[in-house]
C-alpha cells in the first residue's frame, strides 16, 4: 500500500467514511503494531473519539453523475439465486440486499436488518437451534411495494426447493422453518444446532427476493423470470436495461432507505476485454471508475501503475486457485449427459496418476514469475484460520512424478507418451481465455510433458465459462474435460459452505442444472459424515479439526490440486472515495457510500 492510499485511508477515518479499528487492522496487516497506527491518525489530527464529519458530497442524495465500471468477464445474468461467477452476484447487488453483509473482519453488518441477532440481545439461541431476525421498517421494492417478513420466507422457500437449482440452496438447506412472527420480524428454526447460524440470508447468498415478482416462477420455471434478466430489489440502484455479455445501465432509486445515499446518479457496467485493457482503462486514460478481476502478471501492473489517474486496491482473501481432476468420464455420454455419475474416468481415478499430477505443478515459479504480490503458494484448499491443516506440503518434482508412474505401469512409448493396457496418458485441460491464465496452463502443460503425459489446452471466453446457461456445455460446471483451471471465492469466515464443494450430494449434473458445488464429481463417505458432523458442532476446536481432516483427505486423495491463494485485485480512480473490499461481501458491498471528489 502506497503513501497516498495510506493517506486517502486516514482521510476516510477523518470523515468517518472508515472506522479507526478498521484502520488499524488494515495497517496491522502491513506489519506495523497497533499504537503505530494509531499514531499515524493522531499525527494527522484525528483525535480519537473526533465527532465525525462529512463531506459535501455526503450530505445529499445524488448529485454524482455516473460511475462507470468495466467487468471484462461480462455480466450474463441478474438473479444472485442462481449466479455461478462474482461477476453476476455483484451486478446483482446494484439491485438486490440481504438482511446482512459481512465485512472485512467477518463482523455481520445490518442491511435490510434492523440490527445483528445475538444471543446477548435474545436474538439467537444458545444451543444454536434458531436465529430471529428483525427487519428495518420503511424498505419498499423498486416498484413501491412494501419489504416485509413474507419475502424473506419466500426466499428461503425458492433458494431451498430443489427444482429452483439455485446456487445458494446450501445455504437454505438446515432450515426447518420460518416463522412469521409479524410483518417484521421473522425466526429461523433450523433442523439442528447450527454454529453458524449467519450462513442463510447474509452477503451473496443472502439476496432477498420479492415474493410478488417471483413467486409466478418458483421451482422448475426459475430459469423463466423475466426478472432474470430485468431485476426489481431494494437495492440503491433501479434497472434500466442489461445486453448480456455486454452493458448493463442502472439508475438512483430515489427511495432507497439509507439517508442521503447513494451518491452516484447512474451506473454503467460494460463487459468486454480483458484485465490489462480494463486496468489501463482507469489507472491510465481515466475512462473508467472502476475496474474489476485484475489478476494479471505482476509486472504488467506494476507498470500499468505508473498511470496518475487512479490506484491498484490488492485485497487479501482466502480464496483458492486450483486444477480440478475429473473423477467422471467427460468423453462418454450416458442419459444424455457426459461426466455422468454413471462413468468413471477411464485413468484419473487411478491414485499413481493424480499423486503424480500433484508432483508436476511448479507452484513457486507460477508464484514468483507471474503472481507477485497478488497470491501465495498453498498446499491447503481451505485457507483460513483456524481451519487451516498443518499436515501438508507441496512440492514440485519431476523425477519423482516419473518414477510414480513407472512404478504404476504407466510406460512411454514411441513417442515418449505414456500408456496402459490401451489407455493413453492425453489430457484436455480447460480453462477461461485470461492470458495469465493460460499462461498457468502453459507451465503445467511443459511439466506433464516432461513426465510423458499429452496434454491439450484449451481456453474459453469467460462470459461462457462462467455461464449458469445449463445448455451450454463450454461451462466451468460443466466439466466436460480431464482437467480445468478453477477459483473459489470464500464468501463467509465460517468454512461449512466452502466446503460443500466436496460433498456427494452436491455433484454437478443433468438434474441440477449442473448448478451443484462438487464440479470434481469425487464421492467419499468420510468427508460426507465429516461434513455433516461439523453442520452441528457447538465446540470450536472440535469443528476447526473436523474442517482440517475434511482438507486433508481432499489433498491427500488429490481430489484437487491447490496451486495458490489469489488475492481480489482492482483499480479504482483517484476521484472516487468510500470504497472497501470485503473477502465475503466482495467489492460493491459499500457501493452506495462510494462518493467522487474533484
Amino acid at each position: 500500500m502506497d503513501e497516498h492510499r495510506i493517506r486517502e485511508l486516514i482521510d476516510e477515518v477523518r470523515t468517518g467514511r472508515l472506522s479507526r479499528r478498521r484502520f488499524v487492522h488494515a495497517m496491522v496487516g502491513l506489519g506495523l503494531t497497533a499504537p503505530m497506527a494509531a499514531g499515524l491518525l493522531s499525527a494527522a489530527g484525528v483525535a480519537q473519539g473526533q465527532p465525525k464529519t462529512s463531506s459535501a458530497a455526503s450530505t445529499r442524495r445524488g448529485g454524482g453523475g455516473q460511475v462507470k465500471m468495466l467487468y471484462w468477464a461480462a455480466p450474463t445474468l441478474l438473479n444472485p439465486h442462481l449466479a455461478v461467477a462474482p461477476k453476476d452476484f455483484e451486478s446483482s447487488q446494484l439491485f438486490y440486499e440481504p438482511l446482512a453483509d459481512i465485512d472485512t473482519d467477518g463482523t455481520i453488518v445490518p442491511v435490510l436488518a434492523a440490527t445483528t441477532p445475538s444471543v446477548a440481545n435474545g436474538g439467537v439461541a444458545p444451543d444454536g437451534t434458531w436465529v430471529q431476525w428483525r427487519l428495518k421498517r420503511g424498505v419498499t421494492w423498486h416498484d413501491g411495494r412494501p419489504f416485509t417478513a413474507d419475502d424473506v420466507i419466500f426466499t428461503w422457500q425458492y433458494a431451498a426447493d430443489p427444482a429452483t437449482a439455485a446456487t445458494s440452496a446450501g445455504s437454505y438447506q438446515g432450515i426447518d422453518r420460518i416463522e412469521r412472527v409479524d410483518d417484521y420480524t421473522v425466526k429461523l428454526v433450523f433442523k439442528r444446532p447450527t454454529p453458524y447460524w449467519a450462513d442463510a440470508f447474509c452477503s451473496a447468498a443472502g439476496m432477498v427476493l420479492p415474493r410478488h415478482v417471483f413467486e409466478p416462477f418458483k421451482s422448475g420455471k426459475s430459469r423463466e423470470a423475466p426478472a432474470n434478466l430485468r431485476p426489481l430489489g431494494t437495492g440503491p440502484y433501479r434497472f434500466v436495461d442489461f445486453k448480456p455479455g455486454d452493458v448493463l445501465h442502472a439508475e438512483i432509486n430515489p427511495a432507497y432507505h439509507v439517508a442521503n445515499r447513494p451518491f452516484f446518479d447512474t451506473v454503467e457496467m460494460k463487459g468486454g476485454g480483458d484485465p490489462v485493457s480494463s486496468a489501463r482503462a482507469v489507472l491510465q486514460t481515466g475512462q473508467y471508475d472502476y475496474a474489476w478481476g485484475l489478476n494479471m502478471e505482476d509486472d504488467i501492473l506494476r507498470r500499468l501503475e505508473d498511470g496518475a489517474r487512479g490506484r491498484v486496491v490488492i485485497g487479501r482473501t482466502a480464496n483458492i486457485e486450483y486444477i480440478q481432476i475429473n473423477q467422471t468420464d467427460p468423453w462418454t455420454e450416458v442419459d444424455g449427459e457426459r461426466a455422468s455419475l454413471k462413468t468413471v474416468h477411464p485413468f484419473l481415478t487411478d491414485p499413481v496418476i493424480r499423486s503424480a499430477l500433484a508432483l508436476l505443478v511448479d507452484r513457486a515459479s507460477i508464484q514468483s514469475e507471474i503472481w507477485g504480490r497478488q497470491a501465495d503458494t498453498t498446499a491447503n484448499f481451505m485457507n483460513r484460520r483456524p481451519f487451516v491443516s498443518s499436515n501438508t506440503r507441496w512440492e514440485f518434482n519431476v523425477d519423482k512424478a516419473n518414477a510414480l508412474l513407472d512404478s504404476g505401469g504407466w510406460k512411454r512409448g514411441p513417442d515418449g507418451i505414456r500408456a496402459k493396457d490401451g489407455k493413453r496418458l492425453r489430457v484436455l485441460f480447460q480453462s477461461v481465455n485470461q492470458p495469465i491464465r493460460q499462461k498457468v496452463q502453459s507451465i503445467v502443460k511443459q511439466a506433464l510433458g516432461r513426465a510423458g503425459i499429452e496434454c491439450e489446452l484449451k481456453s474459453v471466453v469467460g462470459s461462457v465459462y462462467f455461464s449458469s446457461d445449463p445448455g451450454n456445455l463450454d461451462t466451468e460446471s460443466h466439466f466436460y474435460a480431464d482437467l480445468e483451471l478453477s477459483s473459489k471465492i470464500l464468501r463467509q469466515p465460517d468454512p461449512q459452505a466452502f466446503m460443500r464443494a466436496f460433498c456427494s450430494w452436491e455433484a454437478a449434473q443433468k438434474v441440477n442444472k449442473w448448478a451443484g458445488a462438487n464440479l470434481t464429481r469425487w464421492r467419499n463417505d468420510e468427508y460426507d459424515r465429516l461434513w455433516r458432523a461439523a453442520e452441528t458442532e457447538m465446540d470450536p476446536a472440535k469443528r476447526a479439526a473436523l474442517f482440517i481432516r475434511m482438507n486433508d483427505l481432499v489433498i491427500q486423495n488429490v481430489v484437487v490440486i491447490p496451486v495458490f491463494i489469489r488475492h481480489a485485485v482492482f483499480a479504482v480512480a483517484n476521484s472516487v472515495r468510500g470504497f472497501d473490499f470485503s473477502p465475503f461481501s466482495g467489492p460493491l458491498w459499500r457501493l452506495v457510500y462510494w462518493t467522487r471528489e474533484a
